[in-house]
């Protein structure tokens, strides 16, 4: 009964986690089932996990955009006008969208790179099938209209650096509101909240600081031509919004109960 609960709680995790990794696991453990010796049964069971996943990998990048979803494009390159944070993404089938967000997101990615010299960093996604599964920890990242990209970010004497971003996987470097700044959750200790400020993850961070041009560049495109383009919401912290000058009112605080968004910009386009 032990190991049926453990067996559960591992197809349950990979399934949250990656969508697909339960299947490939269930697979697996069924699979080797009938063999006696423990040894030869658990690394069985790991390679055929591995083939298993990766085989459903590839074919729901073949198939996902029978169900209204493409990926996005899995390189990491320096040199790539839109790249993804971290390959991990792809690993994990987090890095998919509906063909019209990643219209939009190639136009603003061409935008910076042309004007700007930047290139722009998406981070998570939405899995590639079944509108309302979640992708945790996000609350909406269910349907394919959501995308979370990365700030820009200069070295310590504030020069733009291409591709750099503070995090390993781009969330949780956060900028702290400058005293006097709009805080609408000061004081708030809130039981049940994904806003987690993350101390200690701060000493993984690589030294970099916010550019706030670029920064400010990228949402102002958003709420404007990509809101000719169909982005019809966009995700930030108050204080973010406040000092870097940005007015428009598709740009909203997504509530004290939420995730931060001073480390990354949350944006969807509508239905």
């Amino acid at each position: 009964m032990l190991r049926l609960a453990l067996h559960a709680l591992v197809f349950i995790a990979l399934t949250l986690l990656t969508q697909l990794g339960g299947i490939a696991y269930a697979v697996a453990i069924l699979s080797v089932s009938h063999v006696p010796n423990r040894a030869v049964a658990g690394l069985s069971a790991l390679g055929l996990f591995l083939a298993g996943y990766a085989l459903l990998h590839v074919a729901a990048e073949r198939t996902a955009h029978l169900h209204g979803r493409v990926p996005l494009p899995c390189t990491t390159s320096p040199d790539a006008d839109l790249q993804i944070a971290n390959r991990l993404y792809c690993v994990l089938n987090r890095h998919y969208v509906r063909p019209e967000l990643l219209a939009v997101t190639k136009a603003l990615a061409a935008h910076m790179a042309e004007k700007h010299g930047a290139a722009t960093i998406a981070l998570d996604a939405n899995f590639p099938f079944i509108d309302g599964f979640p992708l945790l920890p996000h609350l909406s990242h269910d349907d394919g209209r959501k995308l979370d990209l990365a700030f820009s970010y200069g070295d310590a004497g504030g020069r733009y650096q291409r591709g750099l971003i503070p995090s390993p996987i781009g969330y949780w470097g956060f900028e702290e509101p400058q005293a006097g700044a709009d805080q609408p959750c000061q004081g708030r200790d809130d039981l049940l909240s994904l806003r987690w400020d993350m101390a200690w993850f701060q000493t993984y961070l690589k030294p970099a600081r916010l550019d706030r041009e670029r920064t400010a560049a990228a949402l102002r495109w958003l709420s404007t031509e990509g809101k000719r383009q169909g982005v019809e919401k966009i995700l930030l912290e108050p204080h973010l919004k406040q000092s870097l000058g940005l007015e428009s009112d598709i740009i909203r605080f997504q509530g004290c109960r939420a995730a931060r968004h001073d480390d990354h910009i949350h944006f969807q386009v509508s239905p």
